[in-house]
């Protein structure tokens, strides 16, 4: 059976499945058959936000585990680093989530990093570049340090940091970031570049001025888009390892 992990967002590109497998595997020996690999990826994720001083909340459990992979699903659904505005407001909302979520969870890239292959497009498409060059006088040296990167061909996978300013930290600067037009990723500026004066501007300088806000908007919106399709009672399972299929 292929997994989401072999779907095109994801492959040779998510890590940490080691972390989870480790963590399955305490809990099947404490507690056998009880907490699902769904629910461990719930409380991994808002327990590595708050560990790089971000925000914590309560994350609900009791979900249960898919009983088939969804690789179509992931291709379909993982919004892609190049998306239009448009693709990105429609692509949540298909999953319930409005703009606000859109913009909120996008400051999830404050940390991580993304392949040469997820930003190449966007480093190189000198169109759009251009107008931002015109607009912001200090784009022009952050594209060429992502050009000697990434360059027009090979090194698909090398990385670079979605934050160049605090790349190991949950904070706000992702906001100052494509403020400037230094987004890693096509889909983070065009937040800006495609909304100059609307509702997803407004919220862009409101995260930018006001980390707090962003936080309990995070978490808030974290909460939301844990609840999408949840599998409890019959509808699904709990696997005894998490590496069999993917959540």
């Amino acid at each position: 059976m292929v997994s989401e992990k072999e779907a095109g967002p994801n492959k040779n590109s998510l890590r940490g499945f080691d972390v989870i497998d480790k963590i399955k595997y305490e809990l099947e020996e404490a507690c056998p058959l009880t907490v699902s690999c769904a629910d461990i990826l719930a409380i991994a994720a808002r327990d590595a936000v708050s560990s790089r001083g971000g925000p914590r909340w309560e994350a609900y459990l009791g979900r249960k585990d898919s009983l088939k992979a969804s690789f179509d699903g992931a291709n379909e659904f993982i919004p892609a680093p190049n998306s239009s505005l448009q693709t990105l407001i429609a692509n949540f909302n298909q999953q319930g989530l409005d703009i606000g979520d859109l913009v909120t969870l996008s400051g999830s890239h404050t940390m991580g990093n993304a392949r040469c292959i997820s930003f190449r497009q966007r480093v190189y498409e000198v169109s759009s570049e251009e107008r931002y060059d015109d607009k912001y006088k200090r784009y022009s040296p952050f594209r060429r340090v992502l050009r000697s990167i990434c360059p027009r061909s090979g090194r698909d996978n090398q990385l670079a940091p979605l934050d160049y300013t605090t790349p190991a930290r949950f904070d706000n600067h992702y906001f100052h970031n494509i403020l400037q037009g230094q987004g890693l990723l096509g889909s983070d500026n065009v937040l800006v570049m495609e909304d100059e004066e609307g509702e997803i501007m407004e919220k862009v300088w409101a995260y930018a001025s006001n980390q707090r806000l962003f936080f309990h908007s995070f978490a808030h919106s974290m909460v939301k888009m844990g609840n999408i399709n949840v599998l409890t009672g019959n509808q699904g399972d709990i696997r005894k390892n998490c590496r069999l299929l993917n959540f």
